[in-house]
C-alpha cells in the first residue's frame, strides 16, 4: 500500500499483494470503492505520524505487507504497525510526537458520546460530518450528517467540525467507516492544533468488554478494537493520542440515563435519519427506545411492528448485538410480552436482579484511563453510578461462557 497526502486529500495505491475485499478489526468484510477520499477543516502541517495514523485508520483492512507513506514517520509509529499488524511501514526517520494536555471528545450527539461528555465537562468535541465524495454515488441519502453537525454546534461547548467522504472507500454494504476507529482521522489530525494527548470515545460496557454489535458474544478483555492496551491503542499512542474510553465501564442504560439527565438532553440524537426528532422507523431507534423505556420504567412506545425488516433480528434466536440491553429491558418494560419483543422472552430468563449488574461501573474499565484523566472519571462514577460488587464483576467476567 502506497498512501500520499495532499493537504486533507488522501490517495492510495495497492501492492498486488493487498485485497480489494479486506476484513476490518472485527473481521466483518469491506469491499473497496474507490482509492481517494478528502478530510476537510484539518491542517496541512500536522506531524507526520499523525498523518500515517489517520491514514492507517482508512487502508488497513486492504493492506497486507507494508506500507509506504509520502513523508517519514518516527520509529514507535512504524514498530506499532510491525507489532499490531505485521506490516513493514516506511520511510522511518521522524522524530515521535510528544502527547499533548488536552483530552478531546469525539461526538457524535448519541446518547454514548454525550454521556462522555457529562463526565469531562471543560473537554472540547471533535464532530465527524459525513459529505458526498465527488466520484462515488451516495447510496444513503437519508443519512441527515447536517443535522447532526447543528446540534453539535449548538451544544455550548468548544466544538471542531471536520468533513469526510472517507466513508464512500467501501463499496459495501453501504457507506461507512472502514475500520471503527476512522472516525477520528479528523482529530488525529487536528491533534497538533488542539495540543490534544487523549481522545475520548463513547463505546460502553458492551462495546468493549462483551464483544457487542456483530462481534464476540462474550466477555473479551483484550477486543481487537478497542483494547487501549491493544494493537489499535498502542498505535495511538504512538502518536501522542491516547484512546480514552470514559464510560467504558457502563451500560447503554447508565450512558441513556445519564445523557437524559445532561445539560446536553435537548442535543441527545442517536437517530440518523430524523430531522425534527429521532425517526421512530428505523432499527436503531427501535434498539434505542427500548433501553429508554427500560430506564424509564414505561411501556415500549413504537410503531414498528413485527412484520418490518428492521424487527426480524428480534423475532430470531439469539445471540443479539447488544443482548444484555435485551435481556435489561425484557426485565423492566412493562407490557413487554405484548410487543414485538415477546418472543425474545421465549429464549431469557431476565429479571431486574439478574440485570443489576447493568446499573453500575466494572472497575477495572477505570483503570484502563490513562492516569491524566483517570481520577476525575473514577470520581464520576462512585458518585454518580456507584461500582459494581465482587458479585457484579464476575456476571462480567463470565459473560457467554
Amino acid at each position: 500500500m502506497r498512501v500520499t497526502w495532499s493537504g486533507g486529500h488522501l490517495s492510495f495505491r495497492l501492492d498486488p499483494e493487498d485485497e480489494i475485499i479486506g476484513r476490518a478489526a472485527d473481521e466483518h468484510p469491506v469491499k473497496l470503492a474507490t482509492n481517494s477520499c478528502s478530510i476537510g477543516g484539518v491542517p496541512d502541517d500536522a506531524h507526520p505520524d499523525l498523518f500515517a495514523v489517520a491514514a492507517w485508520t482508512i487502508v488497513a483492512p486492504w493492506t497486507r505487507r507494508r506500507i509506504r507513506f509520502d513523508r517519514s514517520v518516527s520509529p514507535e509509529v512504524a514498530a506499532a504497525l510491525h507489532d499490531g499488524w505485521g506490516i513493514e511501514a516506511g520511510p522511518v526517520g521522524a522524530q515521535p510526537r510528544p502527547a499533548g494536555p488536552t483530552l478531546a471528545i469525539s461526538y457524535s450527539g448519541g446518547a454514548d458520546s454525550v454521556a462522555a461528555a457529562t463526565i469531562y465537562p471543560d473537554a472540547p468535541f471533535v464532530h465527524f460530518r459525513r459529505v458526498p465524495h465527488r466520484r462515488v454515488p451516495n447510496r444513503w441519502p437519508h443519512y441527515r450528517s447536517d443535522v447532526l453537525a447543528k446540534l453539535a454546534a449548538t451544544t455550548g461547548r468548544e466544538v471542531a467540525t471536520v468533513t469526510s467522504d472517507l466513508e464512500f472507500t467501501l463499496a459495501e454494504p453501504r457507506p461507512g467507516y472502514p475500520e471503527h476507529h476512522a472516525v477520528a482521522a479528523g482529530a488525529l489530525l487536528l491533534a497538533d492544533q488542539l495540543s490534544l494527548g487523549g481522545l475520548a470515545f463513547g463505546y460502553e460496557l458492551g462495546s468493549r468488554w462483551l464483544g457487542g454489535g456483530r462481534y464476540l458474544h462474550r466477555y473479551t478483555p483484550d477486543n481487537p478494537m478497542w483494547a487501549p492496551h491493544g494493537r489499535w491503542g498502542r498505535l495511538f499512542a504512538a502518536a501522542g493520542v491516547h484512546i480514552v474510553l470514559p464510560v467504558g465501564g457502563v451500560s447503554e442504560a447508565v450512558t441513556m440515563r445519564l445523557a437524559l439527565n445532561s445539560g446536553l438532553r435537548d442535543h441527545v440524537r442517536w437517530c440518523l435519519r430524523g430531522t425534527d426528532g429521532p425517526c421512530g422507523t428505523c432499527g436503531k431507534c427501535l434498539y434505542k427506545e427500548l433501553i429508554r423505556a427500560a430506564v424509564e420504567r414505561r411501556p415500549l412506545n413504537t410503531s414498528i411492528t413485527a412484520d418490518r425488516p428492521v424487527a426480524r433480528k428480534w423475532l430470531k434466536k439469539p445471540p443479539y448485538g447488544g443482548q444484555e440491553m435485551i435481556e435489561y429491558g425484557l426485565a423492566r418494560i412493562p407490557g413487554i410480552e405484548h410487543t414485538l419483543f415477546a418472543k425474545a422472552l421465549d429464549h431469557f430468563d431476565a429479571t431486574e436482579e439478574s440485570t443489576s449488574w447493568l446499573d453500575h461501573c466494572y472497575p477495572r474499565a477505570i483503570d484502563e484511563i490513562p492516569a491524566q484523566w483517570r481520577d476525575e472519571a473514577a470520581a464520576f462514577m462512585k458518585t454518580q453510578v456507584g461500582l459494581m460488587t465482587e458479585d457484579e464483576v464476575r456476571r462480567v467476567e463470565t459473560w457467554g461462557s
